[in-house]
């Protein structure tokens, strides 16, 4: 076929010499369609194995591993034990997150009164999700704390894209007095170790405000 188009166009060597040419034009073609092909399915799986990888490192996370490397500033401060019957082998229950299998109950909490403390400041904190802030409660005076006890201007409960797993981290904060405000407001919140570390300096711009904190870690899957 290629001899029949070129007739009269050249000699059979000129015919033999286009056709390599417009063979390494098709190949070359090929070739940048399928590197192109190959870069994009490399992206769309590097994006994936990124949300599995997330996602696996979020599952592994238990009660008794409530130390959390991207968290792991918060371990300077001196701690104290705080219990959740909302939480149960290293799960949250259903109720208190914002799915159609729960309630968007705030978690039970109870700790024992740390001493010197004027106050508690709690978050709940997603760090798997850019520190989304699922809770924010401030000048608490209590210390046990009932299931469904903050109201929704202060809390959203957990809810992870379907499939996905995530580690849920709640601080009870304990302080000497209270400070100007908590920075960061419920939602995405990238500059949670700031905005954490700004509750060690009072309204009054004494520093050293912060006598310890106590924490929980749990998982949810939606």
């Amino acid at each position: 076929m290629i001899l029949a188009l070129c007739a009269g166009c050249g000699s059979s060597d000129d015919v033999s010499e286009s056709a390599t040419e417009s063979g390494s034009v098709t190949e070359s073609s090929t070739d940048t369609a399928v590197t192109e092909e190959e870069t994009s399915e490399e992206a769309v799986t590097e994006e994936a194995e990124t949300e599995d990888t997330a996602s696996d490192t979020a599952s592994e996370a238990t009660e008794a591993e409530s130390t959390s490397e991207i968290n792991a500033f918060i371990d300077d401060y001196p701690s104290f034990k705080v219990t959740s019957t909302s939480l149960n082998n290293g799960v949250w229950d259903d109720v208190i997150s914002y799915t159609d299998r729960g309630s968007n109950k705030s978690p039970q909490l109870k700790w024992d009164a740390v001493d010197g403390a004027g106050l508690y400041v709690i978050i709940m904190d997603d760090p798997s999700a850019w520190h989304f802030m699922h809770w924010k409660s401030d000048n608490v005076t209590e210390t046990s704390l009932d299931e469904g006890w903050a109201p929704k201007s202060e809390y959203v409960g957990p809810y992870p894209p379907s499939g996905a797993t995530h580690t849920y981290e709640v601080y009870v904060v304990a302080l000497k007095a209270p400070v100007e405000r908590i920075k960061g407001d419920l939602g995405s919140n990238p500059n949670f170790e700031e905005n954490f570390k700004a509750l060690d300096i009072d309204a009054q711009g004494n520093s050293g405000n912060i006598i310890a904190v106590g924490r929980l870690a749990g998982t949810f899957t939606y």
